[in-house]
């Protein structure tokens, strides 16, 4: 026995086109692409038990669907003979069989409770006299429950919290606070001087005077995985052995030439005493013995020592009297060694960065490079095949990927 005829859906050419696009589309729900076809099925004739028999579903649901397509219908003719597009018009079907919006339950903590719950976690742990560096869920749950701002509260509601408020305890970066509070023009201006420098670095070059962005990277290690690593497959990342042997360490003094971005007379050894450095300099110096040349360094103290004085005044054949380290003159203190080191009346000059602004020399860039494309997942057999993989990099990045860094910052604007 059939029962009694439901109400009959008649659907205009549109509305069909639409109805099957939505139920061919296999990136859409399940629930829209079964809603789609019970009234598909309900304009062909069938009726709710039918319905239910062909799309492996309810009855109930049949009929609950196309009542809400013929309640819905006379806002879908309209919006057809308004001359909505396609786009748009889809949007509608679609809206309309979804569920209905609802109201959910109510909020279960008032806003003060929830400003507590975060400011809590924005405390240091120590303050609750807990020995612990950050705070987990469930801690700040039972501190909460604690202090009487909740009389219960699970881990799972305060991540919930957090999540929101877009705090994330369990992570951490590290900083270094630079020295500019000690005295703001003068670190401005040492800041303002660098970024000249990077500005003008082509037209330098034209004058025939090198900008270079020197440093050191020392402790690189030359380690050798203890088995080999095991290559990509589909649905395989690359898998590196855990294990592995030392070999020892390297430091590498290099030279980034601001104007092309290419890395010069680079220096391996496995120390950066003082003596490493002169010879480096002397090496960087002979590369274009006539040129001008200005070093771009941190305030490493071998940065502002006694041999690079002495090689600068030789270099520049400057013949005055450097005195003697500690007592007197030029060597004196690091303080007169750096005023001589940065004299812009010198062919060869040092420019220094304030003190922990590394991120203000441009070699710093290529150093990161260095180690994501080569040092992070390379195995090396020995401190020499470490050298030669280094230098071979060097080259290949000379040939392939080198070109002046865009540099846009160019400091605080200094005030008067």
């Amino acid at each position: 026995m059939r029962g009694p005829k439901p109400p009959e859906i008649k659907l205009t050419s549109i509305l069909e086109k639409i109805l099957k696009k939505i139920t061919r589309c296999y990136t859409n729900p399940y629930w829209l692409v079964l809603r789609a076809k019970i009234i598909l099925c309900a304009a062909s004739g069938d009726n709710d038990t039918e319905i239910a028999q062909r799309l492996d579903t309810t009855p109930d649901t049949a009929s609950k669907w196309r009542g809400r397509w013929l309640n819905a219908e006379p806002r879908l003719l309209v919006a057809e003979a308004a001359g909505l597009d396609e786009k748009e018009f889809t949007a509608l079907v679609a809206a309309t069989l979804s569920d209905a919006p609802r109201l959910g339950t109510p909020d279960t903590f008032t806003p003060e409770q929830l400003v507590q719950v975060t400011a809590i976690a924005c405390e240091d742990p120590r303050q609750s006299e807990r020995e612990i560096t950050r705070w987990t869920h469930r801690e700040l749950a039972d501190e909460v429950i604690k202090r009487k701002i909740v009389d219960t509260i699970s881990p799972r509601h305060v991540g919930r919290i957090l999540d929101e408020a877009d705090l994330k305890p369990h992570l951490s970066l590290y900083w270094l606070n630079n020295e500019r509070d000690k005295d703001p023009q003068a670190f401005d201006a040492a800041v303002k001087r660098v970024c000249n420098l990077y500005a003008a670095a082509f037209s330098l070059r034209q004058q025939g005077i090198h900008l270079i962005s020197m440093d050191e990277k020392t402790s690189i290690q030359a380690l050798e995985r203890k088995y080999p690593t095991l290559p990509m497959l589909p649905g395989l990342v690359a898998r590196h052995e855990f294990e592995y042997i030392r070999h020892g360490t390297l430091a590498l003094m290099t030279n980034l030439e601001v104007a092309t971005g290419h890395i010069i007379t680079p220096s391996l050894g496995p120390t950066r005493t003082e003596e490493d450095l002169v010879a480096h300099v002397r090496q960087t110096i002979a590369a274009d013995p006539r040129a001008g040349w200005v070093l771009i360094v941190d305030q490493l103290n071998t940065h502002q020592s006694e041999g690079l004085v002495r090689l600068v005044a030789e270099t520049c054949q400057i013949e005055d009297d450097l005195g003697v380290k500690g007592e007197s003159g030029i060597l004196k203190s690091m303080e007169t060694r750096k005023a001589f080191l940065e004299d812009e009346s010198h062919r060869i000059r040092f420019v220094y960065t304030p003190t922990h602004t590394s991120w203000l020399n441009q070699v710093e860039i290529w150093f990161s490079i260095l180690v994501r494309k080569l040092l992070k997942r390379a195995s090396f057999s020995s401190v020499d095949d470490l050298r030669q993989r280094i230098l071979r990099f060097i080259d290949y990045f000379n040939r392939t990927m080198a070109k002046p860094f865009k540099w846009t910052y160019a400091g605080r604007p200094l005030t008067a």
